[in-house]
């Protein structure tokens, strides 16, 4: 398991260097205000593509044949075609609406992004860890290259729109080649034939990631859209420009050691789909390294932000110092829960989780609309709805931590019968 841990972590560093160097330049070419609109179009987008299958993708690591995976993936790009298709329609509708072209871009991003999370989750079943971890590069190197080049063309909002979308396609592309050559020996031979690939039979045998897990992460999404959409209509769009790019590079460690360690533990986890006393033992194992350097993180994000931020970002993002001070303590929480979701994936506990997550999310958002409305003075109202998301968040996340540490357990059944 570590291995893979390993290799993905290596990927994802390599990958998220890309922004993180990059955003420097970029941060220098657009102003707050254009980075607002193209976060908020890009939440909006990101919003519908972590639903673009359904959430059938998550059950790609479960399958238990070659023919169940073909089937899934079948089902997959149903749901995703479909979606795409209808949001094409809608974003033509907010072009009128608007008076503006950057809705277009919402299809795309949900084309793409779905594409890429499918290829993914199939990699991740493979163990194509290797193929994973250059994928991260392609997106996030090839995204912020794309936005600097068309950025000295003074391309405007586009610049930074098609690059992710074009990285993401991409990447999916790239997936996609190297998941056929891994499953092309698993279908060769006299039984090629025999197998039926049926995805309604699929659809119904996994029904519970649409049900459970589609509203979980559209919900999760939502939390960010609905944010920055708070933030654009009290504040403007260049203070959700500070509070996107400033979450960026504090997210940053919690995306890369989420996204390793998930991508591994969850197949791990999910052989038995129980919550075997080893099982638990193996996650509360892992909460303790995250904790340890959750807590380090945020002592860094606190003592060194104030002048780190605005010293990396370039004149006109001087607010995002003391905003990466307030929302320490929720970036080190988040960086150890943020690998901690697939846990009641792999556990069947889809139900719970999106309760959970729902409370959370209400949280967060009445925290940072609550900060927004009534500031206090010497802080102003952004770093007012900072501070109390960190604090909301605090309380949650410490109820979520525990619940998982303390989860119920199932004993393993011996197999042998008993004598009578």
């Amino acid at each position: 398991m570590w291995r893979g841990v390993l290799t993905l972590l290596l990927g994802a560093g390599v990958a998220h260097l890309g922004p993180l160097v990059l955003g420097p330049f970029l941060s220098r070419l657009y102003g707050p205000e254009v980075f607002g609109l193209f976060h908020l179009a890009s939440a909006i987008g990101g919003n519908l593509a972590v639903v673009a299958c359904a959430r059938y993708e998550f059950a790609l690591p479960l399958a238990r044949s070659e023919a169940e995976a073909g089937a899934l993936r079948a089902l997959c790009m149903r749901v995703l075609i479909t979606l795409t298709m209808v949001t094409l329609g809608a974003a033509s509708a907010a072009v009128w609406w608007f008076e503006a072209a950057w809705p277009l871009a919402v299809p795309a991003l949900v084309a793409s992004l779905g594409a890429l999370s499918l290829w993914t989750l199939e990699a991740t079943r493979l163990e194509r860890f290797g193929a994973l971890a250059r994928a991260r590069v392609v997106q996030f190197w090839g995204g912020g290259l794309l936005q600097l080049g068309l950025g000295w063309l003074q391309a405007g909002l586009w610049s930074l729109l098609l690059g992710p979308i074009v990285a993401a396609a991409a990447a999916a592309f790239g997936l996609r080649r190297i998941c056929q050559q891994a499953a092309a020996p698993a279908l060769s031979g006299p039984q090629q034939g025999s197998e039926t690939v049926d995805w309604k039979a699929a659809a119904h045998e996994h029904r519970d990631f649409p049900l459970f897990n589609t509203p979980h992460a559209f919900l999760g999404a939502l939390q960010d859209t609905l944010s920055l959409a708070i933030i654009t209509a009290w504040a403007g769009p260049a203070a959700a420009g500070v509070w996107g790019l400033a979450l960026r590079y504090l997210k940053a460690p919690a995306t890369l050691a989420g996204g390793a360690v998930s991508q591994v533990l969850y197949p791990a986890l999910g052989a038995s789909g129980l919550a075997t006393p080893a099982a638990r033992d193996q996650v509360r194992r892992i909460m303790r390294v995250l904790f340890a350097l959750g807590l380090t993180l945020g002592l860094c994000i606190f003592a060194l932000s104030n002048w780190a931020l605005p010293a990396l970002l370039g004149e006109g993002w001087e607010a995002a110092g003391p905003l990466g001070q307030a929302l320490a303590l929720y970036v080190a929480l988040h960086f150890v829960a943020s690998p901690l979701g697939v846990v009641t994936l792999a556990w069947r506990a889809q139900a719970w989780a999106l309760r959970a997550s729902i409370v959370g999310q209400v949280l967060f958002v009445c925290a940072l609309a609550a900060g927004l409305w009534a500031p206090i003075d010497h802080l102003g109202p952004m770093n007012s709805a900072a501070w109390a998301v960190s604090v909301a968040m605090a309380l949650y996340f410490g109820w979520y931590f525990w619940r998982l540490w303390h989860w119920p357990v199932q004993p393993v059944v011996d197999a042998q019968p008993a004598r009578e």
